[in-house]
């Protein structure tokens, strides 16, 4: 498979990722945080090839990419009230919460009920995001194990001959992979600490790993 470059500066380049988005093709692409790679979060067979490109075990779920707060039900259902203050708060921004998964996602997107979201603050990923449906689902672009791109450069030379493009803005500002939040027993847990701190957290009642 060749692997398009795509300066996501020039006119219809964002415009083209997206349709091989909806194709269920694979893009990587700039977030707030580090580069993505993404598919169809609807399209089982774009979320398998993700898993494949990844080289990522089956059972980690692949997180979904939201543009716009309004976009939530197509993903998620039954939200818990506890985190709506953290959406509200933190969106957009680099805080991924685990929230129960809507029944009309593919089944391979995650090995339970919940399905991870967030809305990134990065004008390039919403603008891919809105073009493509909505919601795109998409991890770190780099193989398991791998630290995970902050370049274009570094997502092509991670995903070359895995995807179908790469949508290339320059280095990422934030360089480091989201906070994660779990509801666990009625109360929001860190599952991962990131730009977002656990103190932070811990002012509004969300307590440690």
């Amino acid at each position: 498979m060749e692997t398009h470059l795509l300066n996501a500066q020039q006119p219809d380049a964002v415009a083209q990722a997206a349709d091989w988005l909806r194709q269920g093709q694979l893009v990587a692409f700039p977030t707030d945080t580090v580069y993505g790679v993404g598919g169809d979060a609807f399209n089982a067979a774009a979320i398998e090839q993700l898993y494949e490109a990844k080289q990522r075990s089956l059972s980690k779920g692949i997180p979904i990419l939201l543009a716009d707060p309004a976009d939530l039900d197509k993903v998620t259902q039954n939200v818990p009230a506890v985190v709506h203050n953290l959406m509200a708060r933190f969106w957009p921004g680099p805080l991924t919460l685990i929230i129960p998964r809507h029944p009309n996602l593919p089944a391979n997107i995650s090995p339970n009920e919940g399905i991870a979201v967030r809305i990134p603050d990065c004008d390039v990923a919403r603008a891919l995001i809105r073009a493509a449906g909505g919601a795109v689902a998409a991890t770190s672009a780099n193989q398991s194990g791998q630290p995970p791109a902050q370049t274009g450069a570094q997502a092509l030379a991670a995903l070359d001959g895995l995807v179908t493009a790469v949508l290339d803005d320059g280095p990422t500002p934030g360089g480091v992979p989201s906070t994660i939040i779990a509801v666990v027993d009625g109360e929001l847990r860190i599952i991962r600490e990131g730009p977002i701190s656990a103190h932070d957290l811990s002012q509004i009642g969300v307590t440690g790993a």
